[in-house]
């Protein structure tokens, strides 16, 4: 864990993807509107798909729930978002997909935050279903199955 400035904190995140459909990339979002990259792209195979990064986190207990700044995280101060970019999205422009998946960062508390902190072996994960309903990529908001829970770094 690294401190950016006296109020920022750089938490590691872990999005894992149950089951994605094989062959699609999938990647971060990194940037807002049209000034944005893709970060992290990995194409799937069989079985589930793993992207890390990493968020800042600013303030402190007594401003209220943690402030995820920085270029990953996307929304208001209040409803900050993780966009997965898939297909077309990501830069696979052969795909027959162009989707995102909004994961909201809801739920991420300042104990968790203190978790990860002090345990330098420690992430923040989010698990969601990487294949949707049509049998394509998952898309829309999707909250974490389990909400974000501690995980180990592998």
């Amino acid at each position: 864990m690294t401190k950016v400035s006296k109020s920022e904190i750089v938490v590691p995140l872990k999005i894992v993807l149950v089951d994605p459909p094989p062959g699609v990339d999938y990647g971060i979002q990194e940037g807002k509107g049209n000034d944005y990259k893709t970060i992290s792209i990995q194409r799937s195979k069989a079985g589930n798909l793993q992207l890390d990064c990493i968020v800042n986190v600013k303030g402190n207990r007594a401003d209220g729930p943690p402030n995820f700044v920085g270029p990953i995280s996307q929304g208001p101060p209040a409803g900050r978002f993780i966009y997965i970019d898939i297909g077309k999205s990501a830069g696979q422009f052969t795909s027959c997909w162009q989707r995102r998946i909004k994961i909201p960062m809801e739920g991420i508390t300042w104990d968790m935050i203190d978790s990860v902190e002090t345990q330098s072996n420690r992430v923040l994960q989010a698990t969601v279903p990487g294949t949707g309903k049509d049998g394509g990529p998952s898309c829309a908001t999707l909250k974490p199955i389990n909400g974000w829970e501690i995980v180990k770094k592998a």
